[in-house]
């Protein structure tokens, strides 16, 4: 079959372009050429592929082995920067090859009774959910509708209720991953307690398509709760809402999650604690949760707790950059109120607005600075972050930022900032991928 290419009437394909363009259109059905829409950041690759099934994403992969294509996987692309959207991460430094997952999202096998689910990568979120609710059940993760099972478990996405559920690497039970030279792997099984093989998923769980391509993912289910109750107040002084973060997270009540919002230092303190369960089991859990948080508040001029059958206005989905800068800090929940002291005086002494929010139950929380805000402050202020919760046993990351950002990063511990097991990392990858052609650029460096 001929590769389907547009060329422009004075250009001209050189001959390897032509030769690879064959041989890749040999092994997938779909192949086309690259265009400004693919691009990373100025990076635009020379093809892009949809294969269907395992078979064609290997077949492909070893296609770009026997060339020495860079090869960039890519699911919804609402992670990773496509034209002049900003995604997470560092963008790749090169892409021959884009394999795009999107026509692998097919529904394998729904086994009910047990509770699991297995899916090809591409499947979007908000197609599985459907397919799953008419037997009553969920992946438990709260991730954009349009977010595909691979891209999911490929950036560790994880929203509110992580802290019940955990993370995607948590449901997790079972992989089936294409290497560097086009081998195919597979990891775990269908029943929650296989223990068989190596834990692939663990390790490609937030992988960034670093060490191979994800094709087919098996998630363990819940079933689907029969009521949900908000129970929301707000705080004026940090240490009131940090004590009720605290105390809710640590509450037999059970909550799914317990969130943080802000949008400007200085500003009130929103804290919002999610129940689920049976429809009289939760109404009684969230009297008694709205009690806790009105119990935290006492003396501090904090208003009463609120009750909501549904979704709270300010309640957050999945973090975005919109343009700006998005930050997450990791640390230990009994740190809360340190981390929030440190976030507000960077911002005041930089004189800028940083919006924060996350699952501050579990220890995680997202800090935006807006689109407007000079590069070199910016880089300052995750530094200054980094610099100072070192000592609290945090950790921040910059998921995303403008590439001004970026650059002026190089000299406040760039993207990631210091990791201790890097070595350790590079010595996975350089297993997996000893040519450094999957996803280049995009591994944290040696020095990082």
């Amino acid at each position: 079959m001929p590769i389907p290419r547009t060329v422009h009437p004075d250009s001209h394909p050189s001959p390897d372009s032509a030769v690879v363009g064959k041989a890749l259109a040999a092994a997938c059905s779909s192949v086309r050429d690259g265009g400004l829409a693919d691009a990373f950041e100025g990076v635009t690759p020379s093809f892009v592929a949809s294969p269907e099934s395992t078979e064609e994403a290997a077949a492909l992969v070893r296609v770009a082995a026997e060339h020495d294509l860079a090869v960039v996987p890519r699911g919804s692309g609402s992670r990773l920067g496509s034209g002049s959207h900003l995604g997470w991460g560092m963008p790749p430094a090169r892409a021959d090859l884009v394999v795009e997952t999107l026509r692998m999202d097919k529904v394998i096998e729904h086994a009910a009774g047990d509770l699991v689910v297995r899916v090809q990568a591409g499947t979007r979120m908000g197609d599985l959910a459907e397919v799953l609710a008419v037997a009553g059940q969920e992946v438990a993760l709260d991730v954009p509708t349009t977010c595909t099972a691979g891209g999911m478990v490929a950036t560790g996405l994880a929203g509110p209720r992580r802290l019940r559920y955990g993370s995607p690497r948590d449901l997790l039970i079972g992989i089936t991953i294409v290497r560097a030279d086009g081998t195919v792997a597979k990891s775990g099984g269908k029943v929650v307690k296989n223990v068989a093989g190596y834990d692939l998923g663990k390790l490609f769980a937030g992988s960034w398509g670093t060490l191979g391509l994800i094709t087919e993912v098996t998630f363990r289910l819940h079933p689907l709760p029969g009521a949900r109750a908000y129970v929301t107040a707000s705080f004026a002084d940090a240490s009131a809402a940090c004590v009720a973060v605290a105390g809710a997270a640590a509450s037999p009540l059970v909550p799914s999650a317990v969130e943080l919002g802000r949008s400007a230092p200085g500003g009130p303190l929103q804290v919002g604690v999610l129940l689920e369960g049976s429809a009289d089991g939760v109404a009684a859990r969230a009297e008694l949760m709205a009690g806790l948080l009105a119990e935290a508040g006492a003396g501090s001029g904090a208003g009463s707790a609120s009750v909501f059958a549904g979704t709270p206005s300010w309640w957050p989905g999945a973090p975005a950059a919109d343009g700006g800068t998005l930050i997450q800090v990791s640390f230990w929940v009994s740190a809360l109120a340190s981390v929030l002291g440190v976030i507000d005086e960077a911002a005041r002494s930089l004189d800028v607005t940083a919006a924060i929010s996350g699952a501050a139950g579990a220890g995680v929380l997202y800090v935006a600075l807006p689109a407007d805000v000079a590069a070199d402050v910016s880089a300052r202020f995750a530094g200054a972050l980094r610099r100072t919760l070192s000592h609290e046993r945090g950790h921040v990351v910059v998921l995303a930022a403008p590439a001004a950002v970026r650059t002026a990063l190089g000299e406040h511990g760039g993207m990631t900032g210091p990791v201790p097991s890097v070595r350790l990392m590079r010595a996975v990858k350089d297993q997996f991928d000893p040519g450094g052609r999957l996803s280049p650029g995009r591994f944290p460096a040696e020095g990082a």
